[in-house]
């Protein structure tokens, strides 16, 4: 599985814009086969920082998404309210994976 972390830096007067386009793309996301976390908004603290989470099975699939995502017309309207309103100044992406917590031991770990 792989996790996508991404780190808005928005404009705190566009909140209604961002909000928008986040709703968006949590639809798309799960449309194109991954499972989106939400957005994460401004509430105590920095007022101009937001974050999204959503993963999908590997990198592959993640790939395709994006793929696709350059061409699908309901994405490309979701880019493009964030241009047009310029709701977003910048954005990070990371890409995650979660820990493994399977209990079983590895072979050869004693006590670790």
């Amino acid at each position: 599985m792989i996790t996508v972390h991404l780190k808005y830096e928005i404009d705190p007067d566009k909140l209604d814009d961002f909000e928008e386009y986040g709703r968006r793309w949590v639809v798309l996301v799960n449309r194109f086969g991954g499972i989106h976390h939400g957005y994460f908004l401004p509430s105590e603290g920095d007022s101009d920082i937001a974050y999204a989470l959503f993963s999908f099975p590997g990198l592959a699939e993640y790939e395709v998404y994006r793929k696709a995502s350059a061409t699908d017309a309901e994405c490309q309207a979701a880019f493009e309210l964030a241009r047009t309103t310029r709701c977003i100044k910048r954005y990070e992406r990371r890409f995650l994976r979660p820990l493994d917590l399977d209990p079983a031991p590895s072979i050869g770990a004693e006590g670790h």
